[in-house]
């Protein structure tokens, strides 16, 4: 009982976060942030329950949260609310909804592009090369440790193994592993 009055009082101090995501144009998008990686529920306290635990408990969410909804408020709240330092997304990345970070530490995000449910761990870096940026599509899995650097694609669907080195293009439902990163698995469906 204790735990939960706790809880719920951490969970009011995010009340302003709340007003930020409601006049938020990317309402829709925060929602499929929020549900990445539990069950859907419909109704507004639902979504202002699991929005502000997010924000209380995980600061790879406020980072993402403060991405999405990058304005005056925003700013402000930043300073009260810290985020995570050791997590990075350049402000020009475009990133489809529902992005998963699974303890994204010292991971990098600079990418074209990333498309929707994308998972990502810890020490990932997405970078550019020579001006050139990767575009990483839908339901892409981005496994610890691994490197995709440079004007390349990778494919829906596709895996990228821990500590992988990705600098070629890789298609739709591929598991690459290794340095240079090679292509394990390709299944057709």
């Amino acid at each position: 009982m204790i735990r939960k009055t706790i809880l719920f009082i951490g969970q009011l101090l995010f009340i302003p976060h709340f007003f930020l995501f409601l006049f938020s144009k990317n309402k829709s998008v925060i929602i499929e942030d929020i549900y990445a990686r539990k069950t859907k529920r419909e109704g507004f306290f639902n979504h202002f329950y699991y929005f502000s635990l997010e924000l209380l408990i995980n600061k790879y969410f406020r980072n993402l949260f403060y991405y999405r909804t990058n304005g005056v408020l925003a700013k402000i709240l930043r300073i009260f609310y810290p985020q995570k330092e050791s997590f990075t997304i350049d402000i020009h990345t475009k990133i489809g909804p529902g992005l998963q970070l699974a303890h994204p530490y010292s991971t990098i995000l600079n990418a074209d592009r990333i498309g929707s449910s994308v998972y990502v761990n810890h020490l990932v870096t997405v970078g550019e090369k020579n001006g050139n940026k990767p575009i990483i599509e839908d339901n892409v899995v981005l496994n610890a440790g691994c490197i995709v650097i440079g004007g390349i694609t990778i494919g829906k669907n596709s895996i990228i193994g821990a500590g992988a080195v990705v600098v070629k293009n890789i298609p739709e439902n591929s598991v690459v592993v290794g340095n240079p990163g090679r292509i394990i698995l390709k299944s057709n469906h």
